[in-house]
């Protein structure tokens, strides 16, 4: 496993809806005091329940972090990997099962709202089918795709496939808890 030092000043950490990136964002950013970069509060607008912002808007605020000399951004879209591997200096790869993370979407939208990683400002959530149907079936092979993107890359990466692994990884690392 590559050491957090490896991964240089700008991380990119990717894997499916619900596996716990922004946690990991947050964690990595206060430990190696950097900013965390979350690309679902660029996604979506605030105060609304997760409407996407115009497109163009979306890529120009995704380009603008990218600059940034020290950074740790989590997301996927994969539209826009393409330039945020070249600027990136290392990545992780989280991953794990579709029930596991099926759960952590109820909870964080039920339970935690405000208080998770990444949280969108003021947003409205609600349970929905589309997201269920997302993290049950539509993103089985993401895994796969995102390992694949990130061999090409030749980026320094870490990948974490089980939820033993990323606690090992918070532990190895000695990252702080994020609530």
């Amino acid at each position: 496993m590559h050491s957090l030092e490896s991964l240089g000043t700008r991380i990119v950490v990717l894997g499916p809806s619900n596996a716990g990136k922004s946690t990991l964002a947050v964690a990595l950013s206060r430990k190696l005091d950097m900013q965390a970069v979350h690309l679902d509060q660029f996604q979506h607008l605030p105060n609304t329940d997760w409407k996407p912002r115009p497109e163009a808007e979306f890529a120009r605020l995704h380009d603008d972090a990218i600059m940034g000399e020290r950074w740790v951004m989590d997301g996927n879209y994969s539209r826009l990997m393409p330039q945020r591997l070249a600027r990136a200096t290392g990545a992780i790869l989280i991953t794990s099962s579709r029930w596991r993370r099926l759960a952590r979407y109820i909870r964080r939208t039920t339970v935690n709202r405000s208080e998770r990683a990444g949280h969108l400002e003021g947003a409205q959530d609600s349970i929905k089918w589309d997201m269920i149907d997302w993290i049950l079936f539509k993103t089985q092979n993401s895994a796969t795709k995102y390992a694949d993107a990130l061999r090409r890359s030749g980026l320094p990466t870490v990948e974490c496939h089980t939820a033993k692994a990323l606690d090992e990884l918070y532990r190895r690392w000695d990252l702080p808890p994020v609530r």
